[in-house]
């Protein structure tokens, strides 16, 4: 049962990557989308059943010295949750992508990247030691890779994808030095070996780096480095954004319910060891905090509707690493749980707006569609709902929990986390209406109707002119090799010239460019992700964090003796338990006021503050600030190394340049084969002369006649 699980994907994978050109387009679509609906169904059921941890050994991997490492599922709560998570939204963006992805000449290819990438997801999620979960999380690096830059021929495409395989090498780097880590410190690498030991290792020391850490903290935080590459915490999660490239539904696979949650998964998979130390616990506490503070301020001003779900979703994570900070873990999980449905359902339905905007992005040109895409609509706003925490949505019971765990927590950190929290919650609510008020209320702003809004008194900010537009266009340039958003103003419409490309790489526009509905095979999976975002939180609320908590997790995930958090949090103040819906009120009431009371007012702080305003709209600069540090100088000591290293030294005076000394002594050597016998003569005379000369002087007696 659970071998089908896995192994499923992987054989639709090989099904559409080796025989595609033979089965063709639509064959490689419905075979890698029932492998997947089938994997999916059985694991719901796996999951409802429930029952104790079980262990199902596939083979034996490899063994070298004292080490053996198994191919093992390690099936417990955890690992069920993730398998609902991971098949559910991956048959879901598989059924999606065959009516979004249907002008593409590629589909075969496409369809068994993402299989590829649900099963290195599934191996990671079902490891039972350390190397499998090794082998899943650059399986997924690598999935992610080919399906960022699916379409190849964009050089923006491959930029993205580049950066997300560089900047996701560089967490793997602590990452793998924590295994090795764990390894020297328990001598295994399998969670059996590891956790009952953790109590006789917690006052280890380790020499590192000039310093003595304490062993299990240093393990801790060098396997959260990996977490915050995988999941794009603040400083890692430059990658994010930009792999907005891929096609929508690599969006939605990577970015809401799989790729990114690994580093959360991984996290709780290892409570054990981070719950007995505290200070790593901190960190974790710390950066969560602050992620989801800088990716929702960022957030506020961006103008793709896809990047502004892909910031969502980085400070999304951001409340799921709090919680795992304060030792709410459950709750933490519980948000991973939630999110990936009214996430997915987000980038669903952006996809299904940009299909009936004829692969347009930008939300500057859009408005008025709620007319035109009733359900597509219909469908965002219940994603809206879910994530900004509406009551009784899915996102409302878990969001709360993580803000309550945050204020109750005595960690150092919570008060920071906890402000961090509350503060995105509001920047969560305004930029979410924004969206939706952007793309389906005000004028609208496509086709014919860009061209007049100019000489509306009322017109939307997003087509007010104004002084400081093509200033707050002007960012710094766009660096070689580093893809980045696109430097537009909220104050003035982009032109249909500059545009983000089409997400449809290659493909012309509909004939018909008015809106249009998306077809039936995109719309189901958009209403199945909607039941997720509204009842999944008060369906399994209870199994997650209410009374049947601790049935429900069993051993899954650690719980010390000290950790009373999740019992906390129903005793914090009544002002700490409204704060997230007074928030979310809040964001609303100034996102209507500012997008459909007053349409000109965006425009006019923006041009009141227009450093901020750019601050925000280049993502605090980080970008930038890494092309100064890291990206230039890399770039120019490459090319010192190739010009000076490898051209003036190897190549000069290296083989090559003994080669050429050859080459010119044998042109010289050849000049004397003239073909005329009395040269040659002449060199034989010259010969013996020489000859006799030297065996007359060396015939000599030394110091006589």
């Amino acid at each position: 049962m659970y071998h089908a699980i896995v192994f499923f994907p992987l054989i639709g994978a090989l099904t559409a990557g080796l025989f595609g050109r033979y089965l063709g387009a639509r064959a490689c679509e419905y075979v890698t989308t029932a492998c997947l609906a089938f994997a999916a169904l059985i694991s719901w059921g796996v999951f409802l059943e429930g029952g104790p941890e079980v262990r199902v050994q596939v083979a034996t991997w490899f063994t070298a010295g004292d080490l053996t490492v198994d191919w093992a599922f390690r099936i417990d709560t955890l690992t069920r949750v993730m398998l609902v998570v991971v098949t559910s939204v991956s048959t879901l963006v598989h059924l999606y992508s065959i009516g979004y992805m249907e002008e593409d000449p590629h589909r075969p290819r496409f369809f068994a990247y993402l299989s590829l990438f649900t099963f290195a997801m599934l191996m990671l999620v079902t490891a039972d030691n350390l190397v499998q979960m090794f082998f899943g999380w650059e399986g997924v690096g690598l999935a992610s890779y080919l399906l960022i830059g699916f379409w190849y021929e964009k050089p923006s495409a491959n930029a993205a994808a580049m950066k997300a395989f560089i900047v996701n090498r560089v967490g793997d780097l602590g990452f793998s030095l924590g295994i090795f880590l764990v390894f020297v410190l328990f001598g295994s690498v399998a969670f059996d070996g590891i956790f009952p030991k953790v109590d006789t290792v917690k006052d280890l020391t380790f020499h590192f780096l000039g310093y003595d850490w304490n062993a299990l903290t240093l393990a801790c935080l060098l396997l959260f480095m990996g977490a915050m590459g995988k999941s794009a915490q603040f400083l890692l999660h430059t990658w994010l954004p930009d792999a907005m490239e891929g096609p929508t539904p690599v969006s939605a696979l990577i970015h809401a319910a799989t790729m990114v949650t690994a580093g959360v998964f991984m996290v709780a998979r290892l409570s054990p060891l981070f719950e007995l130390a505290p200070n790593a616990l901190i960190v974790v506490t710390v950066i969560g905090g602050i992620t989801a503070f800088f990716a929702a301020t960022v957030g506020l001003v961006q103008n793709d509707i896809k990047r502004v779900i892909a910031y969502s979703t980085c400070s999304q994570l951001g409340y799921m690493f709090v919680a795992l900070g304060v030792g709410a873990y459950s709750a933490g999980v519980f948000h991973l749980f939630t999110h990936a449905f009214f996430k997915a359902l987000l980038f669903l339905g952006a996809g299904s707006v940009i299909h009936a905007m004829h692969h347009e992005q930008d939300m500057r040109n859009m408005g008025a569609l709620r007319r035109y895409i009733p359900f597509t609509c219909a469908m965002m706003a219940i994603g809206t709902l879910a994530l900004i925490g509406f009551p009784f949505t899915a996102g409302y019971y878990s969001k709360d929990a993580i803000i309550e765990a945050a204020y109750a927590s005595t960690r150092p950190g919570h008060t920071l986390a906890f402000l961090c929290t509350v503060i995105a919650a509001f920047f969560t609510s305004f930029y979410s209406w924004r969206l939706f008020f952007l793309t389906f209320e005000g004028p609208a702003r496509w086709g014919v109707h860009a061209h007049h809004g100019h000489h509306d008194d009322h017109a939307h900010p997003a087509v007010v002119h104004s002084t400081m537009a093509h200033e707050a266009d002007g960012a710094p340039g766009h660096t070689e090799g580093v893809a980045h958003d696109d430097k537009g103003s909220d104050i003035e419409p982009a032109h249909h010239s500059d545009l983000v490309a089409d997400d449809h790489h290659g493909h012309g526009h509909h004939g018909d460019h008015t809106p249009h509905e998306s077809p039936l095979v995109m719309t189901i999976p958009l209403a199945v992700l909607a039941f997720g975002a509204l009842f999944a939180g008060l369906i399994f609320k209870n199994r997650f964090i209410g009374e049947g908590m601790e049935a429900f997790w069993g051993h899954a995930l650690a719980h010390g003796p000290e950790n009373h958090i999740m019992h906390d949090i129903h005793h914090v103040p009544a002002l700490v338990s409204y704060l997230p819906f007074i928030m979310l009120v809040g964001g609303f009431v100034v996102a209507f006021w500012m997008y459909i009371s007053q349409p000109k007012l965006p425009g006019e702080l923006a041009a009141q503050q227009p450093t901020l305003y750019r601050f925000l709209l280049n993502k605090w600069y980080v970008d930038e600030i890494y092309d100064t540090i890291f990206v230039k100088p890399a770039k120019k000591f490459g090319l010192f190394l190739w010009k000076e290293g490898d051209g003036r030294i190897i190549d000069g005076f290296g083989p090559n340049g003994v080669a050429a000394r050859v080459v010119d002594v044998t042109r010289g050597v050849v000049r004397l084969q003239t073909g005329y016998v009395y040269h040659y003569a002449f060199v034989m005379l010259i010969g013996v002369a020489g000859f006799i000369s030297w065996y007359l002087m060396s015939g000599l007696p030394k110091g006589g006649h």
